[in-house]
């Protein structure tokens, strides 16, 4: 996959259409959301949005060795600060890494995080899986808050509660899809507390004891998006939008899930194209609420 690539080399122009087709065949809600932000910043959000899937398609789809494939990717994204890369993706990268100072350790991490999914399977305490998520999304945070300008602690923080949160919120939606994998993000201790063993979730079993644990883990991840919420008040103009776009998307999954009295076994919660423009509008909108209301 790399070595196919570095005998193709693309010049920066090539290699930002190419991460820009990336984005926008796999990720339909940011179609909506890059309507928000200016041309200059969409093309460089392209190139880390194309490296975080690519970066994830290694870990989760890449036959083969997926450790080995993981290194050369790390070696590969290296080139970024030191010499020239190979991909395409990388390519792209580089420019915007130059372009806005971006540090090495985002990108590391999040492939660290694909070497964890190749490693562990459960998560035994919420603070296990916490460590995952500041290697899993947190680190795309940082990358587009250097797109926005931004390089302080305090945003960061409340960034890393947004990232958390969203991270949080795919686990939820995606038991299902995860358990098809052997991965299980739901903490075990969670799992004991209330009573749901690993068998009934192999049996797709929605029983009151999935859905207080459900209903527990929403809780605090909406915890977690009220606190990202405050980075609001740090940003400015259409990256505001945007920011508030991406936490309303995440609120709106977990009232989806409610909706559903838990069920996320026989229909995966998910935002409709109607409903992605609702909450682009509502986005838009001065003052509008970002919580929808519970359940």
């Amino acid at each position: 996959m790399l070595r196919e690539s570095r005998a193709k080399p693309s010049t920066p122009a090539e290699a930002f259409a190419y991460c820009r087709r990336i984005t926008l065949d796999h990720y339909e809600n940011f179609t909506v959301a890059s309507w928000l932000l200016p041309g200059e910043t969409r093309r460089h959000i392209y190139a880390v949005y194309a490296f975080c899937r690519h970066t994830d398609d290694l870990g989760d789809e890449a036959p083969g060795d997926r450790l080995q494939l993981l290194d050369e990717w790390e070696s590969d994204l290296r080139r970024c600060y030191d010499s020239t890369p190979g991909h395409p993706i990388l390519i792209a990268l580089q420019v915007s890494i130059r372009r806005f100072r971006i540090p090495a350790e985002p990108f590391l991490k999040l492939i660290e995080a694909n070497r964890m999914d190749q490693r562990v399977q459960r998560y035994a305490t919420f603070d296990d899986l916490l460590h995952y998520c500041d290697h899993s999304a947190n680190p795309v945070g940082h990358m587009v808050l250097h797109l926005f300008g931004y390089s302080d602690a305090e945003r960061q923080r409340l960034s890393d509660a947004t990232c958390t949160a969203l991270q949080l919120t795919n686990f939820w939606q995606d038991v299902a899809v995860d358990l098809a994998k052997s991965r299980v993000y739901i903490p075990q201790e969670d799992m004991q507390r209330f009573g749901y063993s690993e068998g009934e979730l192999e049996q797709a079993m929605v029983t009151p004891a999935f859905c207080g644990l459900m209903a527990f883990e929403i809780a605090r991840t909406r915890e977690m998006f009220d606190e990202g919420l405050k980075l609001l008040r740090l940003v400015d103009g259409r990256h505001k939008i945007a920011l508030k776009l991406f936490s309303m998307g995440g609120l709106t999954i977990l009232r989806a899930i409610e909706r559903n009295d838990y069920d996320v076994f026989q229909r995966r919660p998910q935002l409709s194209r109607w409903q992605m423009a609702a909450l682009f509008l509502r986005a838009c909108l001065p003052g509008a609420a970002v919580t929808p209301g519970s359940r």
